[in-house]
């Protein structure tokens, strides 16, 4: 049997192109494309996590339109991925609802474009989902994830590199790479 995996994107805390902590808006794009490939991988649920009552009301819109209203009926393949988003206003919170779903500790898995701090290779994080322990890969939006929650995370997964010295993908992008790899790998 394999692990269940879960995603969240965190919108705050994350750094801007300062380093300096904020939060960011969601974007219907990361929405939708990310629970989409979540779908597409069998991930278990896809967290959006914000604690901006706004970015909230607008994140359960969306999904209500996708799940009960217009868009679930004339597109049931994306009603059943947006079905697997939920939200939350914390990491935290996060990690107690899978811990809570699971019945054991969540490991949890940061990842980040900055290849000095990896301490786990798609591969081996890839062997690792094999075993019964359930995983959340972190995502963060703007240029990343806050100090604070990458230091509450397990591992750092490797980065994703491309070809050159650019290396700035959308978090939709991450999302479905690095899925790739560990389910195929």
């Amino acid at each position: 049997m394999s692990a269940a995996i879960y995603l969240a994107l965190i919108h705050y805390p994350v750094v801007n192109k300062n380093g300096q902590i904020t939060g960011s808006a969601l974007t219907n794009m990361d929405l939708h494309d990310i629970a989409r490939a979540g779908r597409t991988f069998g991930v278990k649920a896809y967290y959006v996590v914000t604690p901006y009552e706004d970015q909230k009301t607008l994140a359960c819109q969306i999904m209500d339109h996708w799940t009960n209203g217009h868009g679930g009926k004339v597109n049931p393949a994306r009603k059943s991925a947006i079905e697997r988003i939920r939200v939350a206003d914390t990491f935290e919170a996060v990690c107690n609802d899978i811990e809570n779903e699971q019945g054991r500790s969540v490991v949890k898995v940061a990842t980040s474009a900055n290849s000095r701090c990896a301490t786990r290779s798609c591969a081996k994080l890839g062997q690792e989902l094999k075993e019964n322990a359930p995983h959340v890969l972190v995502f963060g939006t703007a240029w990343g994830l806050a100090p604070e929650v990458i230091d509450q995370c397990d591992h750092i997964l490797e980065p994703i590199l491309g070809a050159g010295s650019y290396n700035h993908l959308s978090v939709r992008s991450a999302a479905s790479i690095y899925l790739d790899r560990l389910i195929n790998g």
